[in-house]
């Protein structure tokens, strides 16, 4: 039975010798959680882990797109949709999502998420043409305008030829990659890095009665997997972002033991992405019905992301989240954050 190691994460000043930077970065470890499906949870010293683990635990991460993630870095959301569940219909327009844009750039976002197919739950699937339609002349637009690293949000092949043709640097798949088949070679064959995320079945089907094991360990599972098939095609490991998938087939329960347990996907040697923003749970516990008001609640799952050595969130409210990052930056870590 495979054993999981789940680094402590902690930003505290005073540090103790031999304590490990965590992914390179400002916070460290100096205590790793043993995780099995047979047997309880339980404490290590970090160095008690295997040496290739503790070397994915600690090992800086690279570029992607462009980006240093040394630090967090904002994924600003741009859904150029009819129907997205938080902000559909509001930037569908070529001139609003270039506005949009603009604005989100000079709020903080470090690179733009474009996606033009919504994938909430219940979301159905929309053609190919349609998505190339409302994506590609937004990317170039973007493009014409700024060198900003831009993501294309999509699970088809196709759709992501387009955009990177448009501009788009970055293929960020909800489906974790197997959707398309064609949709990983087509990364590896022109160099993009990738996020992959987890999701239990489709949009239209994944919010009736998701069931794990153990979700925590599930999802690392398939994640791990999937970085096997995507650095297989010859995609660096390093250039592969892990996304858990919060909210894509998943309880409020499920959620929250993922948040609980982010730091334990450092293990698979790639960059977190976290993207919560606006989610049906955070309106749940915080009592904001409406998607456009759960921005408080949002910055708090984010923090607490960071908080665990997230490297990237993907929000909707970028100033806010910018504003929110650099303060607990200031105050926990003693530094005043580049977004």
């Amino acid at each position: 039975m495979a054993t999981y190691y789940r680094p402590i994460a902690r930003y505290d000043h005073a540090r103790p010798d031999g304590a490990l930077p965590l992914a390179g970065g400002p916070l460290w470890f100096d205590t790793v959680e043993l995780l099995r499906r047979d047997a309880p949870p339980q404490l290590s010293p970090a160095h008690s882990a295997p040496t290739e683990v503790v070397a994915r635990l600690t090992a800086p991460r690279a570029p992607v797109a462009g980006l240093e993630l040394s630090e967090p870095r904002l994924m600003g959301i741009l859904n150029v949709t009819p129907d997205s569940f938080s902000d559909g219909g509001l930037h569908f327009e070529p001139a609003s999502a270039l506005a949009h844009t603009r604005d989100m750039i000079g709020a903080g976002a470090a690179i733009i998420d474009v996606g033009g197919e919504s994938t909430r739950p219940g979301a159905s699937e929309i053609p190919i043409d349609e998505e190339i339609r409302r994506t590609a002349p937004v990317i170039a637009a973007i493009r014409a305008e700024t060198d900003i690293p831009i993501s294309i949000d999509t699970r088809k092949a196709p759709v992501a030829h387009a955009a990177h043709e448009a501009g788009a640097n970055l293929i960020n798949d909800v489906a974790g990659f197997t959707f398309d088949p064609d949709l990983a070679p087509f990364a590896a064959s022109a160099s993009l890095p990738v996020c992959v995320m987890h999701a239990q079945g489709t949009p239209d089907m994944m919010q009736v009665d998701p069931r794990y094991d153990n979700v925590a360990l599930d999802v690392y599972d398939y994640l791990s997997d999937r970085v096997e098939v995507l650095t297989a095609l010859g995609i660096p490991r390093d250039q592969i972002i892990v996304d858990p998938g919060i909210g894509f087939g998943k309880t409020l329960d499920h959620n929250l033991t993922l948040l609980q347990n982010l730091s334990l996907f450092h293990a698979l040697g790639c960059p977190i992405l976290l993207g919560a923003s606006r989610k049906r749970f955070i309106g749940t516990i915080g009592g904001a019905e409406e998607a456009r008001h759960r921005a408080p609640g949002s910055i708090a799952v984010a923090i607490a992301g960071v908080a665990q050595g997230v490297q990237m969130l993907r929000v909707h409210d970028v100033r806010e989240t910018s504003e929110a990052l650099r303060l607990w930056q200031s105050a926990t870590l003693g530094q005043q954050g580049k977004d």
